[in-house]
């Protein structure tokens, strides 16, 4: 009965301030909904890279310019080189040449950048990008030409190109432009075919393959004037139980081409895997943190407001504890009124979290997922918050002498 009857008197106290009550409760709200928010991105982007790399097989092997890792001596992950794997590109074609002739690797394909726009008489494509690669592509990738086909080993001196979803769409206005042209720092090129749709990267948006367009390695190396830089290697062993031992041996033959100088990066897909997650939650829970900081906000907001209320309010305590209430009863009345702030406001952020998350789902291609214990969790921390931040205003209130309390009217 008690409870029941504090908690009428806590409503009825913050309905006849609802303004004061609902900014006591916005620092609370904006923590909630930026923390939920934040850890569902995060947990949402785990969830598509864990699908994109499963996507292309187990067995991939990633050969990076950069040292993006280190290795203890059983060859495991140690530690993650991000600024490293930013550094100048590494990889040239004799390393290419290195992984082909690495025992156990079925096929091996270079990722060679080109710059140049593409256009045809009316348009052009500026947001693409040009690579130069070998006809193993669409093995590597795990992805079907969807019309047309992929260039073979008797076209690499031709000038074929197959094209992503967007360059069709962007460029052609036209969902199968084959046999079309497109042009490239001069050069004319025909359209041999176009990829299905490729999952998009929520890490890396301009690596977007289905806004890419793929011609022949040896072609590329003429319009690169040179030996392009190659950005990644990618590689697939012959037996896909052997793709940890192959990997080994392609990183070992690259150490010894490059002099015992690792300036490059020898990945697994479970390494990328392990990478990325790595990344990705130490991201997560940095930003999370800082968000973390707006439920510290609205706590301190909730006990100003609950100092104020029970200086207001001194004259209605002393008549409570005059007919009888005791401390314990008025320490009960105030902690609950802080509690149905912090809650009401725990609420009202998982709520706008959702819309949020919603609205992310809308406008990009970023899967945001909330699971339950991230609303649990996240409720329980905001009730947390009211209990922390409410016992101060709370304890003053019932330890105030009932007929001094009563003198100040």
């Amino acid at each position: 009965m008690m409870l029941s009857s504090n908690i009428k008197m806590a409503n009825q106290a913050l309905r006849s301030a609802k303004w004061r009550s609902f900014l006591t409760m916005l620092g609370v709200i904006i923590g909630v909904a930026s923390v939920v928010t934040t850890v569902s991105l995060g947990e949402g982007i785990k969830q598509q890279i864990t699908g994109q790399i499963n996507n292309l097989g187990p067995d991939l092997i990633t050969v990076r310019a950069g040292k993006a890792v280190n290795r203890d001596k059983a060859g495991n992950i140690s530690s993650v080189n991000i600024l490293n794997a930013l550094g100048g590109q590494t990889l040239n074609e004799s390393d290419l040449e290195v992984v082909k002739k690495t025992a156990g690797v079925r096929v091996a394909v270079p990722i060679g950048i080109i710059t140049g726009v593409a256009q045809t008489d009316k348009r052009e494509f500026q947001n693409g990008f040009i690579i130069a690669t070998t006809e193993g592509m669409p093995d590597i990738l795990n992805q079907k030409v969807e019309f047309g086909e992929f260039f073979s080993e008797k076209d690499v001196t031709k000038d074929s190109a197959i094209i992503g979803k967007r360059v069709a769409e962007e460029l052609f206005l036209d969902n199968v432009p084959i046999g079309q042209t497109l042009k490239i720092r001069g050069q004319n090129f025909v359209v041999k075919g176009v990829f299905e749709e490729f999952p998009n990267s929520p890490l890396s948006p301009n690596t977007d393959y289905n806004r890419a367009i793929f011609i022949p390695y040896e072609t590329g190396k003429q319009l690169a004037g040179a030996n392009p830089q190659i950005a990644q290697v990618l590689a697939k062993p012959s037996e896909a139980k052997d793709t940890k031992a192959v990997a080994s041996s392609i990183r070992k033959n690259i150490l010894t081409a490059h002099a015992g100088q690792e300036d490059f990066t020898v990945l697994r897909q479970d390494e990328n895997l392990a990478v990325a997650s790595n990344l990705l939650s130490l991201i997560t829970n940095m930003v999370a943190g800082i968000a973390a900081i707006s439920l510290l906000v609205g706590g301190i907001g909730i006990m100003n407001i609950m100092l104020v209320s029970v200086t207001e309010r001194t004259h209605e305590i002393g008549i409570r504890k005059a007919i009888g209430a005791t401390n314990q009863q008025i320490l009960g009345q105030f902690l609950i009124e802080a509690l149905i702030l912090s809650f009401t406001g725990g609420i009202i952020g998982v709520i706008l979290s959702i819309l949020a998350n919603y609205f992310i789902r809308i406008f990009t291609d970023l899967q945001p997922v909330i699971t339950l214990p991230i609303i649990f969790i996240s409720v329980i921390v905001s009730v947390m918050v009211g209990v922390i931040f409410g016992v101060t205003p709370a304890m003053r209130a019932a330890r105030k002498d009932p007929i001094t309390a009563l003198r100040e009217v």
